[in-house]
């Protein structure tokens, strides 16, 4: 039975599973600017969403939201490079680049519940 995630454990996730598959990229100058725009983006997602968790407010977590959702689309970028170049196979960045595609929609389709719900709060109080 696959263990299913929350969108916290995911950043996480997609943070460690880009960290490891960076090390065994080619030590060439490409593949080591692209490496560490990877590990950058990606690793960016856990952390903005961090910091989504500790929003003071709608507009707070709206903004830090939209961070969320433009390093996740960047690390999709990088990964899309990699394999379009033939760097890395398709079949080698095909967890990772879904990991990253599910924080994505999971993020859209947060941040489209909190623009358009006027009664969306972030706090119970």
């Amino acid at each position: 039975m696959e263990k299913k995630f929350n969108l916290s454990d995911l950043t996480k996730k997609l943070g460690i599973e880009v960290i490891k598959f960076s090390t065994t990229l080619p030590r060439d100058i490409p593949s080591k600017i692209i490496a560490s725009q990877l590990v950058r983006s990606a690793t960016s997602v856990g952390a903005n969403y961090r910091s989504v968790c500790r929003a003071r407010s709608k507009a707070d977590f709206i903004a830090k939201l939209g961070l969320v959702e433009e390093e996740a689309d960047e690390t999709l970028y990088w990964l899309e490079i990699l394999q379009e170049t033939a760097i890395v196979s398709e079949l080698s960045i095909k967890n990772i680049y879904s990991i990253a595609k599910q924080i994505l929609a999971m993020t859209i389709s947060s941040l489209k519940t909190a623009k358009k719900n006027p009664k969306f709060r972030i706090f119970d109080n």
